[in-house]
């Protein structure tokens, strides 16, 4: 009996699959190929590229206000039916631009897409994660965040070729209806919120309750808010969010840049594909990284690494090679941000209050999205280059190291103050 129980798969695994396939389809299918549709959409309807990217800006501003009231949501209603509500209106919104033929079709349809997509690609996630997982959270979430960009490696080229075969209006349409045929079954299927509600226990648990020092960590040591938003370490997560998602926002002007130095749809197409298998890759090694040697050193390896893919699209963009393979290993860096995000958030305030902090320290991301989307465009739209946008990424690398230091430091501030505690 007790070998049979061995056996079987925890549930865990089951709500795993299904967080993989409603992220993987919600940030591959609808997040990172927005950028392929710019220049088709600019083109065709004679809009400025920096008008049309003010769009994210919105759903940025939408996301930042959301963050709070989805957290309330997901605490308080059925987990399921929130998703499937989320995933209709963010793909549903989707499917909608390819209706418009003017921008304020996208800053309106913005607002329902990014409602949606808080709840489905930034919050659920690392919440199901957290409640099922004791052990291999770090794992678990590397899994998650690849699932993106092994979907995104697919649907990118699919999607270019979609464009210039079908039309950018056609192509919305397919993968919007698309994103929603294939992630409400799963999610009906495979999602709980917690273990208890298939009368579990978190996979792992009695492997952690073997130690008592890995079992105070996991359960209930750390800060609380009030005490998180008063400390330094605070305030330099925050910023580090903010400037990892703005290096991470120029996934929306690969295409763009792409075609700008005259590559042809399908060849950005290929690229964006290759940006997603590196994101596949990176989460997945990140990961693991954070297991071996801690995840403030996989932080800091993961920004001093950024340095070089930027460093080639500003010496040698012109080659079709050097390209792809600079997009591949950005996107390896950038998946860092999801896998290390909420593990940062963990090591420097604990489980405790973990979904509230964390909740209001991705309002980073937000601000970020509100900035650096429409500046990219902007700089682009007024120079016709991206060469002061990656000058400006780089920085931001070097800077990110700075505040991961620092962070470190303001969390011994709080354990010298004796304010972490079990």
């Amino acid at each position: 009996m007790s070998q049979s129980k061995k056996k079987k798969i925890h549930y865990a695994w089951w709500v795993l699959v299904g967080l993989v396939v409603m992220v993987g389809a919600a940030k591959g299918g609808i997040m990172t190929t927005g950028g392929l549709f710019l220049t088709p959409v600019t083109e065709d309807l004679g809009i400025g590229m920096g008008s049309l990217t003010l769009y994210f800006s919105i759903a940025s501003i939408v996301t930042m206000l959301f963050l709070p009231i989805a957290g309330k949501l997901i605490a308080k209603y059925n987990i399921r039916i929130l998703l499937l509500v989320a995933v209709s209106l963010e793909a549903g919104s989707f499917a909608m631009f390819g209706f418009m033929n003017s921008v304020w079709g996208w800053y309106l349809f913005a607002i329902p897409m990014s409602m949606g997509s808080v709840i489905v690609t930034q919050l659920a996630g690392p919440v199901l994660i957290n409640n099922w997982f004791k052990k291999h959270r770090g794992l678990a979430l590397g899994i998650m965040v690849g699932a993106g960009g092994l979907i995104g490696a697919f649907l990118q080229p699919v999607a270019g070729n979609l464009i210039a075969n079908e039309g950018w209006r056609n192509t919305y349409f397919f993968l919007g209806i698309g994103v929603m045929a294939v992630v409400i079954p799963v999610v009906l299927l495979t999602i709980r919120m917690a273990p208890l509600q298939k009368g579990l226990q978190p996979y792992g648990v009695d492997e952690v309750q073997q130690n008592e020092e890995t079992k105070v960590q996991t359960t209930a040591s750390g800060v609380t808010l009030a005490i998180a938003k008063k400390s330094s370490a605070f305030y330099f997560l925050l910023f580090f969010f903010f400037c990892e998602t703005s290096i991470a926002a120029f996934n929306q002007h690969v295409a763009p840049f792409a075609m700008g130095l005259g590559y042809d749809i399908k060849f950005a197409g290929n690229a964006m594909g290759s940006w997603s298998v590196g994101v596949v890759i990176g989460a997945l090694f990140f990961g693991y990284l954070s297991d071996k040697i801690g995840v403030k050193y996989s932080a800091i390896f993961a920004m001093l690494l950024g340095l070089f893919p930027v460093g080639l699209l500003l010496l040698t963009p012109e080659n079709p090679l050097i390209f792809t393979v600079a997009a591949g290993l950005y996107g390896f860096v950038v998946a860092s941000l999801g896998t290390l995000g909420p593990l940062l958030t963990t090591a420097l305030f604990g489980n405790k209050e973990f979904s509230q902090i964390y909740g209001l320290a991705i309002t980073g991301l937000a601000v970020a999205g509100i900035v650096a989307l429409p500046i990219y465009g902007f700089i682009f739209e007024y120079t016709g280059s991206y060469t002061y946008v990656l000058y400006t990424i780089f920085i931001m690398l070097l800077l990110n190291v700075v505040s991961i230091l620092f962070a470190f430091k303001g969390k011994k501030a709080l354990e010298n103050a004796g304010l972490w505690n079990s």
